[in-house]
């Protein structure tokens, strides 16, 4: 912290007691100021590199104060001269922004209007994150596919959840059903639901997405690879239907606490998504993708399917799930 004259309080109070006892030797003057010895000299020295003490010829080698008023004009002129650095450090933190805008100048709205902008790589895809994250105010939505998470993940994520929350944040979160048979991932999930915010699980998700305060959302550009890219999406049309898509499958997710919701078919919710996954051509290791389970996972709920039909093959499995309308005849 600096005195009034702009200096370190000790260098200062060494200057003053410099002017007012100019005889004194560094003893005297650290034993009139209550300081250490070596103190005083170290405050010295620092006036000495600032020229506010000079030793002249008639006094030999002890060192006498200069006067005040060019004391202050030694003072300005360093100060002058530190604000006129600063502004030189400024002008060059903008001129690296503008060159850094420039760089980035791709990642404008793909269509003019659309509110709607692709970025690239991991660490773009965080920097945003990050900067949607300390814009939230009232609501985050989450949809998060991938089944069971990372220790890592959770561990990292729970510092801002936790501010977030505490701040009144509402905060909803869809997982997969397959958390329920993975502990680690179900702990998180109950102190997410013990800290304020909600939890659901369903059996399949499109897609990675966060959606903040109904304004602005963020949607991996690749189901299978999130860290690949993602939109960021603002326009009121695309925003209106990302957020009916959250609601709609929010509405048909089954809380945590209660056991997943029994389907009209006598299929499980796992069957019943992994019936839809096939009809779409998928194969096991998709369809584990999709659901966040193992291939050997997968691989069993096909063959149950498959068994729970009377079918021999996928394709025979299809047909007769669109004739007993469990599929729409589109999707076989």
């Amino acid at each position: 912290m600096s005195g009034q004259l702009g200096l370190d309080p000790v260098v200062e109070a060494v200057y003053r007691a410099m002017l007012a006892h100019p005889d004194d030797s560094v003893g005297e003057m650290a034993e009139r100021l209550s300081m250490p010895v070596e103190t005083v000299r170290g405050a010295l020295d620092t006036l000495s590199e600032l020229t506010l003490v000079r030793v002249g010829e008639d006094t030999g080698s002890s060192p006498r104060a200069v006067s005040p008023p060019l004391a202050m004009q030694i003072l300005l002129a360093r100060q002058e001269a530190e604000i006129a650095a600063r502004k030189q450090r400024l002008e060059a933190t903008r001129a690296a922004a503008a060159e850094l805008i420039a760089d980035y100048a791709h990642l404008q709205d793909l269509e003019p209007g659309l509110g709607l902008q692709y970025i690239e790589g991991v660490e773009a895809i965080r920097d945003h994150l990050e900067m949607l994250n300390s814009q939230v105010r009232n609501e985050f939505l989450t949809f998060a596919p991938g089944g069971p998470q990372t220790p890592a993940n959770m561990k990292a994520s729970q510092p801002l959840n936790l501010l977030l929350l505490e701040r009144g944040v509402q905060m909803r979160t869809v997982y997969l059903d397959s958390i329920r048979r993975d502990a680690p991932t179900m702990d998180h999930a109950r102190w997410l639901e013990e800290h304020g915010a909600h939890v659901r699980t369903v059996p399949g998700l499109p897609n990675r997405m966060i959606i903040i305060d109904r304004r602005v959302a963020l949607v991996a550009a690749r189901a299978g690879d999130t860290a690949a890219g993602a939109y960021i999406v603002s326009g009121p049309g695309l925003l209106t239907m990302l957020l009916s898509l959250f609601d709609y499958v929010w509405a048909d997710a089954s809380p945590l606490g209660e056991p997943a919701r029994p389907t009209p078919t006598g299929l499980t919710r796992a069957q019943e998504e992994a019936l839809r996954l096939m009809a779409q051509g998928r194969t096991d290791e998709s369809i584990a993708t999709s659901l966040g389970v193992s291939v050997r996972t997968a691989r069993r709920l096909t063959g149950s399917v498959i068994s729970s039909l009377d079918a021999r093959s996928r394709f025979q499995a299809g047909v007769r799930a669109v004739r007993r309308g469990y599929l729409s005849a589109h999707e076989e």
